[in-house]
C-alpha cells in the first residue's frame, strides 16, 4: 500500500527507461488509481486543486512501464516511455525539467544517452546487414567494394557537409551531418572497430581536458 501524507498525497519521480530523471510531482490516491487503471501518468496540481493526465494538452504523453515504492512507500518512481518532446512543458524545448544547472563537476552521461543509443543502434543494423547482406542494399555495396571505396564516400559526404555548413540551410546541414556518419558506422563496422571503443576514448578525451 502507499502511505500518502496528511494531504492525501504521495511524491511521484519520473524517470524514463535510460534512468533519467525527467520530472517530480504529486498523485493523490484518484490520480494514483488513474495511473494504474490507464497505463499513463495522472497527477494532482496542488495549486488548481485538481487531478490532471500529463500531455493531455501538450502531447507529451508518459505511458508506464514499471512503478516501485520506497522502503517507507511513501514516495513512487516511475519508469515511463516519453513521447513528445519531454516532460517539460514550460519552454516546450527541455527533455527533463530538471536542466536549471546548479552545480557541476563534469558532464552528466545520461544526457549523451538518446544520442548513444541511437548511433548505437544504426552500428547494430550496418553489423548485422554485413553479416547478413541483403540483395540492394547500399550497405552491402559499400563493403563488397572494400575499403577504398567506404573511403571515397566518406570523403564526399565530408564535402558535402563543409558545403552545407558554408550555406545557410540548417536543414541541408543536419542531412549532410546524418549522411556522414551512417558512412563514419559503416567504416568502423568494416574495420570491426566496436563503437564502444569510439565512446570510451572520448569520454577519457573529456576527463583528461575539463571540457
Amino acid at each position: 500500500m502507499i502511505k500518502y501524507d496528511e494531504n492525501g498525497l504521495v511524491p511521484a519521480i519520473i524517470q524514463d527507461t535510460q534512468g533519467r530523471v525527467l520530472m517530480m510531482a504529486y498523485m493523490n490516491e484518484e490520480a494514483f488509481n488513474k495511473t494504474l487503471q490507464t497505463g499513463e501518468t495522472w497527477f494532482y496540481s496542488r495549486k488548481r486543486k485538481q487531478v490532471w493526465k500529463k500531455g493531455a494538452e501538450s502531447g507529451n504523453v508518459q505511458k508506464v512501464r514499471r512503478i516501485t515504492a520506497d522502503c517507507d512507500r511513501d514516495t513512487v518512481l516511475i519508469t515511463v516511455d516519453q513521447h513528445g518532446h519531454g516532460a517539460c512543458d514550460d519552454d516546450g524545448e527541455s527533455y527533463t525539467c530538471f536542466h536549471n544547472l546548479i552545480m557541476s563537476d563534469g558532464p552528466d552521461q545520461s544526457d549523451l544517452l538518446p544520442q548513444r543509443e541511437a548511433l548505437s543502434w544504426l552500428y547494430a543494423s550496418i553489423e548485422d546487414r554485413r553479416r547478413s547482406p541483403k540483395v540492394g542494399s547500399y550497405t552491402n555495396y559499400l563493403m563488397d567494394n572494400g575499403l577504398d571505396k567506404i573511403l571515397k564516400a566518406f570523403g564526399e559526404e565530408a564535402v558535402e557537409v563543409i558545403i552545407a555548413g558554408k550555406n545557410q540551410s540548417d536543414e541541408e546541414l543536419v542531412y549532410e551531418v546524418s549522411d556522414l556518419l551512417y558512412h563514419l558506422l559503416v567504416l568502423l563496422v568494416f574495420r570491426r572497430i566496436n563503437l564502444e571503443a569510439v565512446w570510451e576514448e572520448l569520454l577519457g578525451r573529456s576527463s583528461l581536458s575539463g571540457h
